[in-house]
């Protein structure tokens, strides 16, 4: 972000960004899916004159009532809209959030007094733009802006309100909300592709069927239509999603129920194309036939990437009590990566996805509900914008994709702002299946009571629990502890999760040097009982056991772990001898302790050492080389180079950029530096007085040529497979604890996270190689060459499923100095063209990355995931719910994260076995580990213009 912020913050003379400095801005811009909207005309010329603002938590931007002077738009973070009825502005009511991409402000056009009261929720950066060069940009691209703008300067039509009276029932309301009257063009085509496809290859689907001695004239049955999609294409791997395939048709016309049904279902039920709607429909010509292999996989590629949302909103449409637990899972997923919900619970999720329900409004300008009508509704975004308007005010702001309205009311019972009925409803049965474990009055272990199994009668009508689970949702940690050893079963061989969970997370909430001395007085030493005894004491070391195994090689680092564990042994050893029936226990306790430790079954080998030899610069370059462990201080290098160089002063450690002008002073805490410098990043050492001479090395800038020579010789496949046993090794270093103190901030464990760091660093280096590469090929033919390889080596990193180098390398041809390139890009040949398209169709960051969640779905391990997408999952779990609450450990966050680190688990869970046919070229292999960058976007913009300069 540094490159970004430093040319945004030319805030004197904006007019003098060159077009390097607009790429940069641009391409930050690209990244918020939301800028979508905006033209790219438009966009560029934000990037000309907007200014860059990053405010803290609770930063009033303005009041209600001022006279603004800018234009916003939010690139991250959100900001609450607070209105107030009176001149008093400790009366106002928060009405709303803005999220990423919304756009406000707009009153500066006729200077009309703010609506509300903007404050920041959160961390928030915003792009601003003045009043002046708003007003110019609105005369020059007013067409444009119009779509983008709350009324009244921006399109909306009158339109009539939809009331709930209007619908007698919730089929009325299926009907009435409906997405589609017309079939777009795109779905039409795909209609008529699929259509001939099966005429051609299988045209005995496509006929006159009777049923109950009725005729239903050229009609397909349904379970057919999934049974053939589904030989066609190796992107169709699942009935559910076929399911939503065809149901994309069935909303919008082109395929259609006999009986007019609005879902399409798996079954034996008859569905007609549009075209055989007509008598006489034409059949497919021979060059149609002999064209449409081609077409109809770019069509189920196109269909396949649509249909997850159709489902969903198929999902959503049938009634609450129709829908059967599949449909509940696919409702809940989707909840779990909605912003607006990631504070409430699993359990509050999962009945929420009972009772929501799909509405569509088609028409601009429809009202959803009133100011100071009675709330019974809460509203969630999934595609469009809403207004949000305040009578005497006009509209305050525009809410877009993921932002929620209609909550205040829902949760405080005020009037209008899931049915507030059936909201209250699981708030009520939550709180009734609610088991809270008291001492001293005070909670200190909270359980959720939900029944387990379902017995059904000798009569065989009727079903009742047989029993109920208890699952942890907080709690003091002994607390939790000792309920899963009392509910641990030793008959089971099986992982219990719950018990994964604790070992997993337990370094959150309380660390080894804790959790020791709780596990050893677990462990039972009166002998009153003997079957009791025994069960307990098995129980503990299967704890231990597996408390061992997942910290692994970690464990080597503290000397209170290591004496707990020989403590164990000999209490254990002890009662062997009195209890034989622990014998079974003892040979693997013993072996994991006279290896002190080593890596288990789940526990990978750490990659880095525990010491490293690194080199330190001065502000003359000259350098010094220490020696330090991995996970070493800022306060501990600094004192190992004073020692080195003799010096008493006052030393910074600075992180010098390869830019030059990012210079960031490390504070004496921060720890495992040397893994967290960027690729061309170094370390230097300065006094105070020294900070702003410092300049990178002549080495920090990157190569001045390509490697073209020897690039081109080396086989896509061979590049592929090398890169992939390199990222493999990096990956298989992580360890999982890893991702948690990265997560919940690795200072607040003292602990190093430099194994991700790498592997993390390897994703930034592989996209800056691609890019590199393309803009130091000065020859354009060899650069369409250089294109058409890295598509290559891409495609072959899907194949051996390395998705963190296959999103590397196009994430990098999409950088703005690769893709601006377009005589680069005519030339490539459309073959090329279509599968870079498709592979950066797996790139589509909506609905939370969801067509790349379902290729990941359908691979076996082993596979090497897009890491960042993981990082990120976990934050967001991390940021929107509190670790403790009411002074108790949030056992729900720690399951919802351990289920994301399980996800790395799995990954690993095979080993990568190195190809039989693949030949070993140690040229390739030493190439791929030793790639030199670029890594200063304006440096690579720069390089761009060079090759292709800007057209007038």
């Amino acid at each position: 972000m540094g490159q970004y912020t430093n040319v945004f913050e030319k805030d004197n003379l904006p007019a003098e960004r060159s077009g390097e400095d607009v790429d940069i801005i641009l391409a930050r811009l690209k990244c918020v899916k939301a800028f979508e909207r905006f033209h790219p005309s438009l966009l560029q010329q934000i990037c000309l004159c907007g200014f860059y603002e990053c405010l803290e938590k609770g930063i009033t931007l303005y009041r209600q009532g001022d006279i603004g002077t800018s234009w916003y738009a939010v690139i991250s973070g959100s900001l609450d809209v607070k209105v107030s009825e009176t001149a008093n502005h400790q009366d106002a009511v928060t009405i709303c959030t803005l999220g990423i991409g919304t756009a406000f402000g707009e009153s500066i056009l006729d200077n009309t007094p703010r609506h509300a009261t903007i404050v920041t929720r959160e961390f928030s950066e915003l792009l601003r733009i003045d009043q002046r060069e708003f007003k110019s940009l609105w005369e020059k691209y007013r067409q444009c802006m119009a779509g983008l703008l709350a009324p009244p300067y921006g399109v909306m039509e009158s339109g009539g309100r939809s009331t709930d009276s209007e619908y007698k029932n919730y089929s009325d309301i299926r009907n009435v909300h409906l997405p589609y009257n017309v079939p777009s063009e795109k779905i039409l085509r795909a209609g008529k592709v699929l259509r001939d496809a099966i005429l051609s290859r299988a045209p005995h689907m496509i006929r006159d069927r009777k049923y109950h001695l009725k005729t239903y004239r050229q009609c397909c049955v349904g379970t057919e239509l999934v049974d053939w999609q589904m030989q066609q294409s190796s992107s169709v791997y699942s009935r559910i999603q076929a399911v939503g395939m065809w149901q994309v048709l069935l909303e919008e016309g082109v395929l259609n129920h006999v009986d007019q049904e609005l879902t399409f279902q798996d079954k034996y039920l008859f569905y007609r194309f549009l075209e055989d709607e007509q008598e006489d429909a034409p059949l497919p010509t021979e060059e149609e036939t002999r064209e449409s292999d081609e077409e109809l996989q770019d069509t189920l590629l196109l269909l396949s990437q649509v249909g997850p949302d159709a489902h969903m909103r198929m999902v959503l449409r049938k009634h609450p009590g129709q829908r059967a637990a599949d449909d509940l899972e696919i409702i809940y997923e989707e909840l779990l990566h909605i912003k607006a919900l990631s504070h409430l619970s699993t359990t509050v999720k999962k009945e929420l996805a009972g009772v929501l329900i799909f509405e569509s409004h088609a028409k601009a300008g429809t009202v959803l509900f009133n100011q100071g009508e009675e709330g019974t509704s809460w509203y969630i975004i999934l595609k469009g914008s809403v207004n949000v308007v305040i009578y005497g005010k006009g509209v305050v702001c525009t809410l877009h994709e993921g932002d929620d309205f209609g909550k205040l009311a829902l949760v405080n019972d005020a009037p209008r702002a899931a049915s507030i009925e059936d909201f209250n409803r699981i708030l009520r049965d939550v709180e009734a299946n609610t088991v809270r474990l008291k001492e001293h009055d005070q909670d200190v272990l909270v359980l959720e009571k939900s029944p387990s199994s379902i017995q059904t009668s000798t009569h065989g009508t009727t079903t009742t629990p047989s029993h109920y689970k208890y699952t942890v949702m907080s709690g003091a940690p002994e607390k939790i502890l000792e309920h899963f050893l009392e509910m641990m079963r030793l008959d089971s061989h099986l992982n219990e999760s719950a018990l994964d969970d604790f070992v997993l997370m337990h370094c959150v909430f309380i660390p080894n040097s804790q959790l020791c001395p709780v596990l050893m007085a677990q462990y039972p030493f009166k002998q009153e009982r003997l079957d009791y005894t025994l069960n307990n004491k098995r129980r503990v070391i299967r704890l231990v056991l597996q408390w061992a195994s997942v910290h692994g090689d970690h464990l080597q680092e503290e000397d209170a772990s290591l004496a707990f564990l020989e403590e164990f042994f000999v209490s254990v050893s002890d009662d062997a001898s009195v209890i034989p029936a622990l014998k079974d226990q003892l040979p693997e306790l013993e072996k994991l302790v006279k290896n002190s430790v080593p890596g288990l079954t789940v526990t990978p080998i750490v990659l880095c050492p525990h010491a490293v030899l690194f080199k330190v610069y001065c502000s003359d370059h000259t350098y010094t080389t220490i020696r330090v462990t991995v996970a070493a201080s800022v306060r501990e290098v600094i004192s190992a180079v004073a020692d080195k160089l003799g010096s008493a002063e006052d030393l910074l450690l600075v992180n010098l950029s390869s830019a030059g002008g990012e210079k960031v002073v490390l504070k004496p805490n921060d720890i495992s530096i040397f893994s967290t410098l960027s690729i061309n990043g170094r370390l230097f050492v300065c006094p105070r007085d020294q900070l702003d001479s410092l300049t990178p090395l002549p080495e920090q800038e990157g190569p001045s040529t390509g490697s073209l020579g020897s690039f081109e010789l080396m086989s896509s496949k061979d590049l592929a497979y090398q890169m992939t046993v390199y990222d493999w090794e990096l990956f298989h270093c992580v360890h999982e604890h890893e991702l948690i103190y990265h997560t919940f901030g690795r200072q607040n464990f003292k602990k190093t996270t430099a194994n991700m760091d790498l592997f993390l660093r390897r994703f930034n280096e592989i996209q800056l190689w691609v890019i590199t590469e393309i803009c130091l090929c000065a020859q354009l033919s060899k650069r369409v060459q250089m294109l058409k390889k890295f598509i290559k080596i891409a495609a072959h990193c899907k194949e051996y499923k390395n998705l963190n180098s296959f999103f590397a390398i196009i994430m990098g041809m999409s950088n703005p100095a690769v893709s601006r390139l377009s005589q680069t890009w005519e030339k490539l040949p459309s073959k090329f063209k279509k599968f870079y398209s498709e592979f950066e169709s797996l790139m589509d960051p909506s609905r939370n990355h969801r067509a790349y969640r379902l290729t990941v779905a359908k691979l076996d391990p082993p596979i090497i995931p897009f890491m960042p997408l993981l990082i990120k999952d976990m934050t967001f779990t991390h940021d929107g719910n509190k670790t403790f609450i009411d002074s108790l450990v949030n056992f729900e966050k720690m399951r919802m994260i351990a289920n994301t680190v399980r996800i790395v688990r799995y990954c690993r869970s095979l080993p990568f076995e190195p190809s039989q046919t693949s030949k070993n070229h140690p040229d390739v292999r030493s190439y791929v580990r030793q790639l030199t960058v670029i890594d200063n976007q304006r440096t690579l913009s720069q390089l761009s213009h060079r090759l292709e300069p800007r057209r007038t």
